[in-house]
C-alpha cells in the first residue's frame, strides 16, 4: 500500500508535463519541458488551457507582410495517455484549440486590418522512451528513478482549422505539418537537463491568398531546458529555442524570409492533489530574422486518471 501512495505522489509531481503549451500557436516556436518523461501505463490525462500572445505571427511566420500587431487568445483542449510499446513507455496526445484573432499588419503600403476566430491546426503526437524509461505499473513505478532517458516523436498537424484564401492572416495555414523529434533527458539530483533536436516538414498551401501555390523549406529547431523539482511535486524551469531555415516560394518565387529566431520561456507547475495540477507558462522572442517575434503567457489544468491511481 505504501509503494502504490508513494507512485501517486510521483504521478503528482509529474503533473502538469504531458502538454506544455496552451495551443499549438506555431509548431517550430513552441517550448516544451519534460516532453520525455515517464508515467505508469494506462494513465489517461484531460488538459483544459488558455493562452494570450501578442506582438508578430504565431500561425504563419513567412507571410509576406511587415509590422504586424496581433492579438490571439486560444482555448484549447486536449487529451494523452501513456502506452507500453514493447516494453517502453509511450504516450499518444491530441490538442484541439479554438482562437480569437485581431489586429493590423502592412502589406505592399496599405494596412491590413483582420478579427477573426475559429478552429486552429489540430495537432497528432506519439512519443516514444527508447532508453532509461520503461513501461511500468503503478506499483512498479513506485521504485523507478530517473537517470538518463533518450526518446523520440513524430507530431502531426493536420489543416482542419479557420482559412479564407481572400484573406492574407488566418488561423489556419491550410496545410499539413509533420515534425519528427530526439531528444534526451538526463536528472541529476533535484536538477533535470534537457535537450531536442526536430525537424518541421510542410506540405504546399495550393489555395495561398487567391489561388497561390506557397511552399516552405524544412525548418529546423533546437530546444533545451533546466528544470528543477521540488519534493512537494512542484517543478520549474528555464527554457529557450532556436529555429532556422523555413524559407517559403510563392508561386515559384523563392521569397527572402529566412529565419534564424530565438526565444526564452518560464514555466511553473503546481499539482494541486493526485489527480489535478495547474501549470503557468510564458515566453517571449529574443531576436528574429524575421517579423515574427511574439509573446506568450498561458495556463493549463490538468487532470488524471486511470492506471491504478
Amino acid at each position: 500500500m505504501r509503494s502504490i501512495l508513494l507512485a501517486k505522489q510521483a504521478v503528482a509531481a509529474f503533473a502538469a508535463s504531458v502538454l506544455a503549451g496552451a495551443a499549438p500557436l506555431a509548431c517550430a516556436q513552441d517550448i516544451e519541458p519534460r516532453a520525455y518523461s515517464n508515467a505508469p501505463v494506462g494513465v489517461n490525462f484531460l488538459i483544459a488551457g488558455y493562452a494570450y500572445t501578442r506582438g508578430g505571427i504565431a500561425f504563419g511566420p513567412s507571410l509576406p507582410i511587415t509590422n504586424p500587431h496581433l492579438e490571439t487568445s486560444s482555448g484549447v483542449i486536449a487529451y494523452a495517455r501513456v502506452l507500453d510499446l514493447w516494453g517502453m513507455s509511450a504516450k499518444f496526445d491530441a490538442i484541439v484549440p479554438y482562437t480569437w484573432l485581431s489586429g493590423t499588419a502592412d502589406y505592399q503600403g496599405g494596412i491590413v486590418a483582420r478579427k477573426v476566430d475559429g478552429f486552429a491546426n489540430s495537432a497528432f503526437r506519439l512519443s516514444v522512451n527508447l532508453y532509461g524509461a520503461p513501461a511500468l505499473t503503478l506499483k512498479e513505478f513506485a521504485g523507478w528513478e530517473q537517470d538518463l532517458i533518450i526518446g523520440a516523436s513524430f507530431r502531426v498537424l493536420v489543416p482542419w482549422g479557420q482559412y479564407d484564401d481572400t484573406r492574407l492572416i488566418n488561423i489556419s495555414s491550410n496545410r499539413w505539418a509533420f515534425k519528427p523529434e530526439i531528444g534526451i533527458s538526463k536528472a541529476i539530483g533535484p536538477w533535470t537537463l534537457e535537450g531536442t533536436a526536430a525537424v518541421i516538414l510542410y506540405a504546399d498551401n495550393k489555395n495561398f491568398y487567391g489561388g497561390g501555390v506557397r511552399s516552405q523549406d524544412p525548418l529546423y529547431q533546437l530546444q533545451g531546458h533546466v528544470i528543477y523539482g521540488f519534493r512537494s511535486g512542484i517543478w520549474t524551469s528555464l527554457d529557450a529555442t532556436y529555429f532556422a531555415g523555413g524559407r517559403t516560394t510563392l508561386n515559384g518565387v523563392l521569397m527572402s524570409d529566412l529565419q534564424r529566431n530565438w526565444r526564452v520561456g518560464a514555466t511553473l507547475a503546481l499539482p494541486v492533489d493526485r489527480e489535478n495540477s495547474i501549470k503557468f507558462y510564458a515566453s517571449s522572442g529574443v531576436s528574429a530574422r524575421t517579423d515574427n517575434n511574439f509573446d506568450l503567457i498561458g495556463i493549463a489544468w490538468q487532470y488524471r486518471w486511470g492506471g491504478g491511481l
